[in-house]
């Protein structure tokens, strides 16, 4: 009966319990029941994972504070991460848990809803997807709580997130408006951080729109009433950030100061920070620099500022650049490259100040590879980014010249030396040089030491570390084996302790000598022969030691080639000379037993001659040297000068060409530049080299523009314009024309920007007349000589794209139409025009409409009369026999048949010979 009983009440539960779960139902059981389970259960674990997610979010979000900081921290958006970047899950699952919240526990009943958990439902949700950067399924989660919760506690918390997500809409206007009215209406009765926030994101909204002043007004209102530290850290910073922007440096600074004064309330990202905004206010001419200094020490020294090294060794790094001290400036420039920093406009600005520095010393190749490095770490669409990149682009130019001019000017210095000159800087040379490998050497040995006395250092803590683990009264075992095959004495020290010193007349470290494996005394244990001491390496793992072996052997031995027995230099010596005389064999032999002996050899780049036979002599040479220079001179003059705006470097290097005996056609641009620079820098010797100009060149272009400072480029005279009429004639197919224009001139405006345009329109001249192979020598020359100009590049991209397919044409393609040509070694040949009226005679009698006749060029002196629109090979072999052999025409020329195809060849290779031969 107990039993039957039981089962009676086990019934009752389940019965009731399946009532209680309905939601179609509105009674009080229900309601609790479905309230209850809501809140404690999915509610609570959602709210757990969306706490979770916005954790994660603290600690991974990356501020990027070189710009004003948004009030509250955001996963990026899917189109903004990396792709090694992950979603943080939290956000789903947090979503997940509300929707299910919704689905299963919600008792919409008659239009209302009886679950009193579902506006804490419906706001999770909408909360989970705003972090998840879905904003219209939040706004929709957001409004789904205003229209069916009006009475719900929260509904105030909801307006804010609905105008967040506005505001991320960029509806701005909407949610200000809506934001203005909430704080108006609820100012008093509104929770604190609710008011905060419902501030803050006005101020958002506000610096969104660009009104600083109403951002600052609301923003310190959000400072006052949040309770969160970080939140009030962030405000005062932003606050920073909204009066630099508006230009009110000491109101600037004083929030910073409050930032760093929170001091631990803070978070210690925020404080370095705004120690780093004060020291990009600080005046670096009248301020305390000794107080600035001290302050960044001791940032450096505060352990708990090692994490932000980066900023503070850059700011340093600022300080000593604005102080004039290059040196101290890159070193910590590159103490804080070192650090490898994740803040990358810091690593971009690092490196562009280092570049900077650099480009000032004229140390250019230097200078261009850290722009390239600059560039890196900057968002290739920005504007940053396309300046550096164009200073990049205008610094190859500076490198080549700069190359050019300071190679060929010390070449002819020296050659310029009598003999006795020569041999003494050479030998002064050789001094310096010498010199300079021994500290080298010195470097080198003391780094091999270093690393020497680490890795036996390491040794002794490997053994020490396995003598802990072996058991008392143990001498067996690994270490013990190792011991005996090294032949090293241990003594026990203390009755009882089992610790192991080595004998004191056993130092690894004493015994290990420079450049040689730090083998310690656990040699060949291991895989691959590794020295077994956990410190230890093999010789070629060691870069210094390895650097130092090298130095020691070329010093010893000099260059020897990697072959056998490359210790007998006469062996060398020999290399295919086994048929020498006797004589000359017993010298080797001789040479062959000193080297045997270890005989030093004398290391050639230690001696005079070695240098002096490598100077030019001839006079064709040096001159060519000379020319070269001169042309790099007043090429880095005018760089200097166009792209660079620097004056007196440009001025610098144009009157160096000016007293280097330079050509003709260098001499006047030369000096009208210089009396251009000097108008800007120096205007009394502006007028020098006006007068200059106006004397010597009374006639020239650069004389009337200095009469007539009026003259623009709409003048007839202006490069452009003179350009244009020349490419005018190009196009009009005046083609020999146009090749002595270009001629004219390239020599007329050498060195301005516009002989490139000239130079490509000269190449496709040269292709016309001289074929591809002349073309594609015309092209390279254009590329490698203007290789940032646009024409340079356009040059470059013909040779790599259009020249290969051009190359592919070849005789025998299939062809639908045929030509006749006659050949004149002369355009202007009289045969020419008789021939035409004949041929012209022939197709007005022959009724053929669909041939036609064309005077061609072929080659720089040579035409082609050319037949068109024969349908086949053999009607325009019948027209030649016709013309030929017709009494009405009796044309004396014999004509060469052709296809369309093979017609295109001939013009492209200049070619018409090799047709010959195979037709």
């Amino acid at each position: 009966m107990k039993t039957s009983k039981y089962k009676y009440i086990l019934l009752c539960g389940v019965l009731g319990f399946a009532i209680a779960c309905s939601t179609k139902k509105d009674s009080f059981v229900n309601r609790n029941y479905h309230g209850m389970t809501t809140k404690y259960n999915v509610l609570y674990n959602g709210d757990l994972a969306l706490q979770a997610g916005l954790t994660d979010l603290k600690t991974t979000y990356a501020d990027n504070f070189w710009e004003v900081l948004p009030v509250e921290k955001m996963q990026p958006a899917k189109e903004e991460m990396e792709p090694t970047d992950k979603r943080n899950a939290n956000f789903e699952r947090a979503e997940t848990k509300a929707t299910k919240a919704i689905q299963k526990h919600s008792m919409n009943l008659g239009g209302t809803e009886r679950n009193q958990q579902m506006d804490e439902a419906h706001l999770l949700l909408g909360k989970s997807r705003y972090y998840d950067n879905r904003f219209i399924p939040a706004l929709e989660a957001f409004n789904y709580v205003l229209y069916k919760h009006k009475g719900s506690s929260r509904i105030d918390e909801v307006k804010v997130w609905r105008e967040k997500t506005n505001i991320r809409l960029e509806n701005e206007s909407t949610a200000i408006k809506n934001l203005n009215q909430l704080l108006k209406e609820k100012k008093d009765q509104m929770d604190e951080q609710i008011y905060s926030d419902a501030n803050a994101m006005l101020a958002q909204a506000y610096i969104n729109t660009g009104v600083n002043d109403s951002a600052v007004y609301v923003l310190k209102k959000a400072m006052d009433f949040t309770r969160d530290r970080e939140q009030e850290a962030r405000y005062r910073f932003i606050l920073g950030q909204l009066y630099d922007k508006m230009k009110q440096p000491d109101s600037a600074y004083a929030y910073y100061q409050s930032v760093i004064d929170m001091n631990r309330k803070s978070p210690r990202r925020y404080v370095i920070q705004a120690h780093a905004m004060q020291a990009g206010q600080f005046d670096y001419e009248k301020g305390d620099t000794l107080a600035f200094m001290t302050n960044m020490r001791d940032l450096l020294e505060d352990r708990e500022n090692r994490p932000y090294l980066d900023i503070i060794h850059h700011q340093v790094a600022l300080y000593y650049d604005k102080q004039g001290d290059d040196d101290k400036a890159v070193k910590n420039y590159n103490k804080s490259l070192r650090t490898k920093s994740a803040d990358k406009y810091l690593m971009a600005s690092n490196y562009r100040n280092i570049a900077e520095i650099n480009f000032e010393k004229a140390k250019y190749p230097t200078a261009g590879k850290y722009f390239d490095s600059t560039m890196v770490y900057l968002d290739n669409r920005g504007r940053e980014f396309k300046a550096i990149k164009k200073k990049r682009d205008n610094l190859e130019d500076v490198i080549k010249y700069e190359a050019i001019a300071q190679n060929n000017d010390s070449i002819l210095r020296i050659a310029s030396l009598s003999e006795t000159a020569r041999v003494a800087f050479f030998e002064d040379y050789i001094k310096r040089l010498k010199e300079q490998e021994e500290k080298e050497k010195k470097r080198l040995e003391a780094e091999a030491q270093k690393q020497a006395n680490i890795a036996a250092a390491g040794n002794m803590r490997s053994f020490n570390d396995d003598d802990a683990m072996m058991p008392p009264g143990s001498t067996s075992g690994p270490q013990t084996s190792l011991r005996k095959n090294a032949g090293d004495d241990f003594s026990t020290v203390g009755k009882g302790d089992n610790s192991r010193v080595p004998n004191q007349s056993i130092n690894p470290a004493a015994k290990a000598q420079p450049g040689m494996p730090a083998s310690g005394l656990g040699g060949a244990s291991g895989a691959g022969g590794v020295s077994g001491g956990n410190g230890s390496k093999f010789y070629f793992y060691t870069p210094s030691t390895v650097s130092y072996g090298k130095l020691e052997f070329k010093k010893r031995w000099g260059g020897r080639p990697l072959v056998d027995n490359w210790r007998w230099a006469s062996e060398i010596r020999n290399s295919g000379k086994e048929n020498e005389d006797p004589e000359t064999a017993s010298k080797n032999n001789d040479s062959l037993v000193a080297d045997k002996k270890g005989a030093e050899k004398i290391d050639e780049r230690y001696t005079t001659d070695f240098y002096i036979k490598q100077l030019p002599t001839s006079q064709k040479i040096l001159d060519s040297l000379a020319k070269d220079r001169n042309f790099a001179y007043y090429q880095l003059g005018l760089i200097y000068k166009e792209k660079f705006k620097e004056y007196r470097r440009a001025a610098d290097k144009l009157e160096k060409l000016l007293v280097n005996s330079p050509e003709e056609r260098l001499i006047l641009p030369a000096k009208y530049n210089l009396y251009k620079i000097y108008q800007i820098i120096d205007p009394a010797k502006a007028d020098k080299y006006k007068q200059q100009v106006l004397a010597e060149y009374p006639d020239s272009r650069y004389a009337e523009i200095i009469k007539n400072p009026g003259l623009d480029a709409v003048n007839n005279e202006s490069p452009d314009a003179v350009y244009a009429a020349v490419y005018k004639k190009y196009e009009e197919g005046k083609t020999r024309e146009v090749r002595a224009l270009l001629e004219t001139n390239i020599e007329t405006y050498t060195g301005e920007e516009i002989v490139s345009k000239f130079e490509l329109l000269k190449a496709r001249i040269v292709g016309r007349l001289q074929g591809l192979e002349e073309y594609k020598k015309s092209l390279n020359f254009v590329a490698l000589t203007y290789p940032n100009s646009t024409e340079g590049k356009l040059a470059e991209t013909i040779l790599k794209t259009d020249l290969p397919n051009l190359e592919k044409n070849t005789f025998g393609k299939p062809s639908v139409t045929y030509k006749m040509i006659f050949k004149f070694d002369s355009p202007t040949d009289p045969k020419i025009a008789v021939l035409r009226a004949k041929i012209e005679k022939f197709i007005k009698e022959g009724l053929n409409n669909s041939i036609t006749i064309s005077q061609d060029v072929y080659t720089t002196n040579e035409d082609f009369l050319v037949v068109h629109g024969f349908n086949s090979k053999l009607a325009a072999e019948d027209a030649a026999s016709v013309l030929k052999e017709y009494k009405d025409y009796k044309i004396a020329e014999t004509p060469i048949v052709i296809s369309t195809e093979d017609y295109k060849v001939v013009q492209i290779k200049k070619n018409l010979t090799g047709f010959l031969a195979i037709k």
